[in-house]
């Protein structure tokens, strides 16, 4: 198993944690081999609410959600390995099972026991592959703009992936034109969403460290969901799967698509706010969570 030569150098938290979302509500968890970035908020009796983002992403794309969901949950929100102020130390840990596994773990060293999870786009991807793995008692995973098919392009996109992975230089290199240009705009503005300055700050901190960007790499490198697609006619617990009518990463056929294959899955569609629908309309967002999670099943 190769070990990552770059990414031990984590984000500077000392200089991100004066502009990052809720840096008071955040603690660095050691749990196996990975020191993790983690957020936690709301009452310590409450049921226990996980939140999972995407690729690329971390904890603080749930920034303005955080706030409204603490009110009634005790709310936990990592950083993925790899991703934001996370480290991983190998490639396993980037894989679909690896990630789902070292999830599981974190949530027993915190002592928790997740009720209700959320993810988005690839988070929903880990949160099914946990439970799939008897590694929760979930009651209810609520998925947000889920990518749980592969993209048409995956036969090429995984090969260049781990092209790009190997290469110890390109995160280097994308981490500089980050810096020195508007590629945040760019990448951003493929999403359809539209952020706030303090979200498009967030993801730039993210982006000029290079650590972030093999991390997110190595994700997709790895990524395979075919085994995890065979597996979905077992899930028992009820799914909402949210959409975006606008989301030009995750179409709403392809949610359309997987949770006809899940039998207690149900879809809930908001017109628009493109891929990060949770950042560009966290109250809606939340008050979809807040009902579900109130139902019997």
């Amino acid at each position: 198993m190769r070990v990552f030569g770059i990414n031990r150098t984590r984000p500077d938290w000392k200089a991100a944690r004066h502009h990052w979302p809720h840096s008071e509500k955040s603690r660095f968890v050691r749990s196996g081999s990975i020191n993790w970035h983690v957020q936690v908020d709301g009452p310590p009796d409450a049921p226990t609410l996980l939140l999972v983002h995407g690729t690329g992403a971390s904890a603080h794309s749930f920034r303005d959600m955080l706030p409204l969901l603490a009110q009634s949950f005790r709310v936990v929100v990592p950083d993925l390995p790899g991703h934001g102020f996370t480290d991983a130390r190998s490639d396993e840990v980037l894989s679909l099972p690896g990630m789902a596994k070292a999830l599981a773990g974190l949530c027993d060293t915190l002592e928790v026991t997740p009720r209700f999870a959320v993810g988005h786009s690839a988070g929903t991807a880990v949160l099914i592959q946990m439970v799939l793995a008897q590694d929760t008692p979930c009651e209810r995973i609520i998925g947000i703009n889920s990518a749980l098919r592969p993209s048409e392009g995956n036969a090429v996109l995984s090969p260049l992936a781990k092209l790009f992975f190997a290469n110890p230089m390109i995160p280097r290199l994308v981490s500089w034109r980050a810096g020195s240009g508007d590629m945040i705009g760019s990448l951003l503005a493929r999403t359809g969403s539209t952020l706030d300055e303090r979200g498009v700050r967030c993801y730039r901190t993210l982006v000029q460290n290079p650590a972030h960007v093999a991390g997110a790499l190595g994700m997709m490198a790895n990524w395979d969901l075919d085994p995890m697609r065979r597996r979905f006619g077992e899930l028992a617990l009820p799914m909402t799967v949210i959409t975006a009518g606008d989301d030009p990463m995750v179409p709403p056929e392809d949610s359309r698509e997987a949770a006809g294959q899940i039998e207690n899955a149900e879809l809930v569609n908001i017109r628009t706010g493109g891929h990060l629908l949770h950042e560009v309309a966290p109250e809606k967002v939340t008050e979809v969570i807040l009902e579900r999670c109130s139902r019997k099943r």
